[in-house]
């Protein structure tokens, strides 16, 4: 595996630090998003099969149709990795493992994770993160950590120094209840515009919450979208309070064939692997 560029993450870095007296920029943002996409290509199996990929996209698309407009270009990839996780990083690139496509319900649900994430985009929560935490001296990191969070792993970034592995996890919690109730606000209105059924955002909640409490590992998906009974009463009485118009969408014919494609193509790749050893 190729090692990744600390030159050129040290100078997006310094960028950053340089332009702490104002708000990142939606250039700088884009910049950013393209340093952490290269390295997410680095450090993560993508699953390649058109047509798993293009339903996601079309998903994807469907709900940026119906979201705020946006100065980013929106790109959705499809990650090989059972764990159930999505994340969308700096300048529109969304990505869902297929262990979240899987684990999904009804086409709504997926809707509804997808749309959280291009709310966080949308919103520019990264870019108010950024301004909040320059003081800190975690802008000048910020880099380092969005690879770190992106990965999984907090170490990645910088050899293992316990300095990042702070600086990581502290990021990941730096949403604020703001920002994730705009976010969710934003997801439910995208939703009901793109004809998905809002209350299926509530539902995968609830799925993935189930499995933590049933002895399962928390999701990452919630260790850093906290999803608790508040939060799920939050919505819920959003979706009741802006109404839902009949007949909006909940299922389709197509996720059932997608997610049984995925079982037999990661399965297929697992079987594979002893024989090239």
């Amino acid at each position: 595996m190729k090692k990744p560029d600390r030159r050129a993450l040290t100078a997006i870095a310094v960028c950053l630090a340089l332009s702490a007296c104002s708000t990142l920029s939606v250039q700088q943002e884009k910049k950013l998003g393209y340093e952490v996409q290269r390295q997410v290509r680095e450090e993560f199996q993508f699953l390649r099969d058109p047509v798993i990929v293009n339903y996601v996209r079309g998903i994807g698309d469907q709900i940026v149709r119906a979201s705020p407009p946006s100065p980013f270009d929106f790109r959705f990839y499809v990650i090989e990795d059972e764990m159930i996780n999505a994340f969308a990083i700096p300048g529109g690139a969304v990505y869902i493992n297929t262990g979240l496509i899987t684990s999904a319900s009804n086409v709504a649900e997926l809707a509804g994770v997808l749309a959280h994430e291009i709310a966080h985009v949308t919103a520019r929560h990264v870019a108010q993160n950024y301004k909040r935490q320059r003081n800190t001296g975690l802008a000048a990191q910020l880099v380092s950590v969005l690879i770190a969070i992106v990965s999984g792993n907090s170490y990645i970034a910088q050899g293992g120094q316990t300095a990042t592995s702070i600086a990581a996890q502290a990021y990941m919690n730096t949403y604020t209840q703001d920002a994730e109730s705009e976010a969710d606000a934003l997801a439910v209105d995208s939703m009901v515009a793109a004809g998905f059924d809002p209350q299926a955002l509530v539902t995968m909640f609830q799925t993935l919450q189930a499995e933590a409490q049933g002895g399962y590992a928390m999701p990452q998906f919630l260790q850093s979208h906290p999803a608790t009974s508040e939060r799920i009463q939050s919505v819920s009485a959003l979706i009741r309070a802006r109404g839902s118009p009949q007949g909006l969408r909940l299922e389709d014919r197509k996720l059932p064939i997608i997610k049984e494609r995925i079982r037999l193509i990661v399965g297929t790749d697992m079987e594979r692997e002893p024989e090239s050893l």
